[in-house]
């Protein structure tokens, strides 16, 4: 199949592809405002660093307190992340307008590349909301921790700034709209080549050659009822023999 065959196909049903991609691209564009709502996150990073032993400050104990602290971050991840803390959040901050189970929803514990230091995260759809919640439970889980684990090594590394203009995490919806026109670019080409391949209907000339394989002899034209009417009012011009008559005596 020529190039040119494939343009007259596209060119044969551009109104199906249209429709494709007029339906798929609005479609795409209004769900993806609609519920693709800006997220931003916010983060506080805090240090596990217990005290070393009175009078021992050998390398050896200091590598072990490292190690011993690193280990204690897998357990922190897990309690800042309960209602014994949560809750405190709660009662102690009630401008952030968030009960327990949300903000165990919204935060999330990492430790930065195996070190000391934790990475307290709060996705919010507000930059200051989330800046503030992280700050709190960040606040409120060092003054806890000596209380639950009799251990009094949480430092507060890092705050959030609430006043700090960031960009949001979440994809633009315009990404979306772009991506789905892409898509349904090809798709409704797709779905016209198909049809194409489907419609086994002779339509020409060549589909003759194609199908019985025999060439085509001549074609009859397709005229329109009024052409017939037409070519009938035409009068027909009367006979004149090219010679002169001949005398018979």
């Amino acid at each position: 199949m020529e190039i040119k065959q494939y343009f007259n196909i596209i060119k044969k049903r551009l109104w199906l592809v249209l429709l494709i991609i007029v339906v798929i691209t609005v479609g795409t564009g209004v769900y993806a405002y609609m519920t693709n709502s800006p997220q931003y996150s916010a983060t506080a990073k805090l240090v596990v660093n217990s005290s070393p032993t009175a009078g021992d400050d050998s390398t050896t104990a200091n590598i072990g307190a490292i190690n011993s602290n690193i280990q204690l971050i897998k357990t922190y991840k897990e309690i800042i992340k309960t209602p014994a803390i949560m809750n405190k959040v709660v009662k102690e901050y009630p401008d952030l307008n968030a009960n327990a189970s949300q903000l165990i929803n919204q935060v999330s514990v990492n430790a930065v590349n195996e070190t000391q230091v934790m990475s307290v995260s709060v996705v919010d759809t507000s930059y200051e909301n989330a800046a503030k919640k992280v700050n709190a439970i960040a606040a409120v889980f060092q003054r806890e921790i000596p209380t639950l684990m009799n251990f009094d090594n949480i430092i507060i590394l890092d705050k959030a700034d609430p006043s700090v203009s960031t960009p949001p995490i979440t994809t633009s919806p315009m990404l979306f709209v772009l991506i789905a026109l892409v898509l349904s670019v090809v798709v409704g080409i797709a779905i016209a080549f198909l049809l194409e391949y489907m419609d086994d209907s002779i339509k020409s000339e060549e589909d003759i050659r194609d199908v019985l394989g025999m060439p085509v002899l001549g074609v009859i034209a397709k005229m329109k009822e009024e052409d017939m009417t037409a070519k009938e009012r035409v009068p027909a011009k009367p006979f004149t023999g090219g010679g002169e008559r001949a005398n018979h005596t």
